[in-house]
């Protein structure tokens, strides 16, 4: 059902072993075979499999998955190329433009930041058509807490980008005397001008890799 890379499949072997996950496996049976659901089951793992682990730099987090047909495909925020930008990234988009000064391409693939080394960790990795949240408390957020644990333990610095209340659950296992923690708002329509319009955050990112020998992120 699943589709993951070999390099992450090693780190999290143990995990999809543990009753909770054998739970969520036959949920998602049972919903995969009675529902439409997003995104496809080879997509599920898509933030991973384009983005290694040894290779993060950046972690943003999201909550679940868009719910209308041809938009998830396993990464946070983004969607399909050639579907129309959803609310949240045409904000992300224009605080990226505010902040950098660059105009962002019009796809809004983001696997092009993913193999920059951004991870686009949704809370939630999938979801019922049209009924957001319908996979919550189902075994996911466990599964993505440990996956924030395994990246906390890197020794290299990195960067945590949490954007809203639902992802400010992974702040108790994050390291903050290690690793650089940015938070704001949501991008959400509903909560932008509350605090994520203004926070550069890209630039922020970028400044602290540059200072660190690193290569940028190309935010484009």
């Amino acid at each position: 059902m699943f589709k993951i890379t070999k390099n992450w499949y090693n780190l999290l072997k143990d995990e999809f072993n543990k009753p909770y996950f054998k739970n969520l496996q036959s949920f998602l049976k049972d919903e995969y075979s009675h529902y439409i659901i997003y995104p496809k089951p080879e997509n599920i793992f898509n933030s991973m499999n384009y983005c290694k682990y040894d290779d993060i730099k950046v972690v943003i987090i999201g909550q679940d998955p868009y719910h209308q047909p041809n938009q998830a495909h396993g990464l946070c925020f983004s969607v399909q190329d050639g579907q129309p930008l959803p609310p949240s990234l045409k904000n992300i988009f224009k605080e990226i433009e505010s902040d950098l000064g660059i105009k962002c391409k019009s796809s809004g693939d983001l696997r092009r930041w993913a193999v920059q080394g951004v991870l686009l960790l949704n809370t939630v990795l999938t979801v019922r058509q049209g009924q957001p949240n319908s996979h919550k408390d189902k075994g996911w957020e466990i599964f993505t807490k440990f996956i924030i644990s395994l990246i906390n333990k890197k020794s290299e610095q990195v960067i945590f980008v949490l954007w809203g209340a639902n992802a400010r659950i992974f702040l108790p296992l994050i390291d903050s005397s290690k690793h650089l923690i940015l938070q704001s708002a949501h991008p959400s329509p509903l909560s932008a001008y509350n605090g994520f319009f203004g926070c550069k955050h890209f630039s922020q990112i970028n400044n602290n890799l540059v200072s660190r020998g690193l290569k940028p992120i190309n935010w484009e």
